[in-house]
C-alpha cells in the first residue's frame, strides 16, 4: 500500500510541473521538402540575410540543384523574427499552429528565431529543384510581407 501511495504521490507531482514552452515539430524523416540538411565539413556558399520589420534583404535567391547554402541571419529590426524554409504550404500550415502558439520554439535545421540585433546560421543542402520560401510566422508578419523566395534550378 505504501508503494502505491508513494506511486501515486510522484505521478501526482510530476503532472503539475509547468510544462515546456510549445516547440515545432521536429521532422522525423531525413530530408524536408526544401533540401536537407547541410554537411559543415563540404564547401558551401555563404548568403547573408538580414531580417527587419516585415522584410527580408534579399528576397529573391537563386541556388543550384545540389548546391549547399550558409545562410547567415541577422536580426536588424527591433522585434523577434524567424526564418523557416519550407514549401508555402507547410509554412501556411505552420503560421497557423503559431497563431495558437506564439512563443514556439524552433528545433529543426530548417528555422531559427532571433531576438533583435542576434545573428544565426542555418546549413542547407538544396536537393530538389521547385521554388521555396522562407518566412516569418510569428503572428502577422507573414501576413504584411516577410516572406522571401529560394528557387532551385
Amino acid at each position: 500500500m505504501k508503494t502505491i501511495m508513494t506511486t501515486a504521490i510522484a505521478l501526482l507531482a510530476i503532472s503539475a510541473m509547468p510544462q515546456p514552452a510549445q516547440s515545432h515539430d521536429k521532422h522525423s524523416r531525413d530530408t524536408y521538402s526544401a533540401g536537407e540538411p547541410g554537411n559543415p565539413k563540404k564547401p558551401s556558399r555563404t548568403i547573408e540575410v538580414e531580417m527587419s520589420e516585415m522584410e527580408y534583404t534579399p528576397s529573391r535567391i537563386p541556388v543550384k540543384r545540389g548546391e549547399q547554402i550558409r545562410f547567415v541571419i541577422h536580426n536588424v529590426g527591433k522585434e523577434d523574427h524567424e526564418f523557416l524554409l519550407a514549401t508555402t504550404k507547410e509554412n501556411l500550415k505552420h503560421a497557423e499552429e503559431m497563431k495558437k502558439h506564439p512563443h514556439m520554439e524552433h528545433d529543426d535545421p530548417n528555422g531559427v528565431r532571433l531576438k533583435p540585433a542576434k545573428s544565426a546560421e542555418i546549413l542547407w543542402k538544396f536537393t530538389k529543384r521547385g521554388t521555396f520560401e522562407y518566412s516569418c510566422l510569428i503572428p502577422d508578419h507573414r501576413d504584411y510581407g516577410m516572406i522571401g523566395k529560394v528557387t532551385v534550378k
